[in-house]
């Protein structure tokens, strides 16, 4: 098909990739068969006006995906789908955590086929992703996740970026360089329970900072200073797990102001910050000396990932990192590195992070339609609602009605840094639930609370 002619965009990923995407659009949609012959490079790069170096990569890349296959004077020729389709395995996909809050789950076939390629390109060097490798990536990962933190304004050198085995391992490695056992750990007073599980495995003490719904309040954080003495202050401070509160700009202005004229580290878990279209800047960009920002994948691309994208204080802060990085689980799975990397070059990482923006709001509205008169927090891009029971009704009889429903719950046991928990719980409306699932169930939860107030 010598007069196949594809739609290059100005703007989007590099010319090469959409080019590579474009024959896989081909062979999805038919247009191009199996054994059909592609145009001659320099005659398709006449007929689009771009160099003939940049069909050829195109070519090389779609030769790397497995679409094509080339023959010294002949050309080259599509390969097509002549593969059976795999077998997805069943008790793989029944074995879901629905106690975490997780993203939703692309369904569009256009996206699964891009994040599919992406797949089949690490494929290609298989072998040297089974090797050992950096205890914090090497420098074409590191330079994917510069790109990928540029989307939050961070602009740091490579040498102050680490990537990371996914969030929890991180919080875990930075307070084991700055703390002591018996050591103060400041946080929200209503937090990621994965910090409370932390600080207690480490015998830290975690002591929570009141605030409101721009934030915790600098004046008690000032106070928590003087009393405490603490090591470091911990906040997840864009669309908070669980109560999906942002911390404003201003506040982080205040906050950042506190901790400077005290010189507090702050590890700033912006799990969420890379989902809502305009968050506040990061508090890493007011005290970039003071903070660790970890920019997990989990929420925004997919938990099983299991990689972040850290940026600390300074360079030896980074070393530090990553000494105690291969003390706890040796490197991340370069097989991920090698994925995340190849998703963020070629735009799959940002379709899926656009898709999880688009799918969290359209949820949101669901959830605020069907508890319309209950009292809950909520935000516009948050992967969960924060429920606060009617009078009379227990947390543990609403996670026991509401078993089976495909919706994550989890009491405020988990959350609560300091006092007793409250009567409220976390829904999640992530996860493989779809539309109509996630509206029924939310309709069912609306019921109960309804029937037994």
């Amino acid at each position: 098909m010598t007069d196949w002619t594809p739609i290059l965009r100005r703007d989007g990923p590099a010319r090469y990739l959409q080019l590579a995407e474009a024959i896989s659009d081909g062979i999805a949609d038919g247009t191009l068969r199996d054994g059909m012959r592609l145009p001659p490079q320099r005659r398709l790069a006449d007929r689009l006006g771009i160099d003939f170096t940049t069909v050829s990569r195109g070519y090389v890349e779609a030769r790397e995906r497995g679409l094509v296959k080339s023959h010294v004077g002949r050309g080259t020729f599509v390969i097509g789908t002549k593969h059976p389709e795999p077998q997805r395995e069943q008790r793989r996909h029944a074995d879901v955590d629905l106690t975490m809050n997780l993203p939703p789950e692309p369904d569009d076939a256009k996206l699964l086929a891009m994040m599919e390629g992406g797949v089949q390109t690490v494929t290609a060097n298989l072998v040297d992703l089974l090797r050992y490798q950096s205890s914090t990536g090497g420098e074409i990962d590191k330079e994917a996740a510069s790109t990928w933190l540029s989307l939050r304004g961070l602009v740091p050198s490579l040498d102050r970026i680490a990537v990371t085995p996914g969030a929890h391992p991180t919080i875990l490695a930075i307070l084991m360089s700055l703390t002591k056992p018996g050591d103060v750990v400041l946080s929200e007073d209503v937090t990621y329970s994965g910090i409370r599980n932390i600080c207690a495995r480490l015998n830290l003490r975690l002591v929570g900072i009141p605030g409101d719904a721009e934030g915790i309040d600098p004046a008690a954080l000032e106070a928590a200073i003087s009393e405490y003495r603490p090591r470091v202050l911990y906040l997840n401070p864009t669309l908070n797990n669980p109560t999906t509160r942002t911390i404003s700009l201003a506040r982080r202005q205040s906050i950042a102001d506190v901790i400077i004229a005290h010189g507090l580290p702050l590890i700033e878990d912006d799990a969420y910050g890379f989902i809502p279209p305009n968050p506040p800047a990061p508090l890493a960009s007011f005290a970039p000396d003071l903070v660790w920002h970890i920019g997990g994948l989990a929420k925004c691309i997919g938990a099983g990932l299991r990689l972040a994208y850290t940026v600390a204080p300074d360079s030896h802060a980074a070393r530090e990192l990553a000494h105690q990085i291969k003390t706890i689980s040796v490197m991340p799975s370069p097989l991920m590195m090698a994925l995340a990397t190849r998703w963020i070059i070629d735009g799959t990482a940002d379709s899926i992070r656009r898709f999880v923006r688009e799918e969290t709001f359209a949820r949101q509205a669901i959830a605020s339609q069907a508890l319309a008169g209950f009292n809950f927090e909520s935000a516009p891009n948050a992967l969960n609602i924060w429920l606060h029971l009617p009078e009379g009704i227990s947390r543990a009889e609403i996670i026991g009605r509401m078993t089976g429903t495909g919706v994550g719950i989890m009491p405020s046991d988990a959350f609560i840094v300091s006092g007793d928990p409250t009567e409220s719980i976390r829904v999640c409306l992530g996860g493989q639930v779809q539309q109509s699932q996630l509206r029924d169930a939310i309709g069912l939860l609306a019921y109960i609370m309804s029937s037994t107030t």
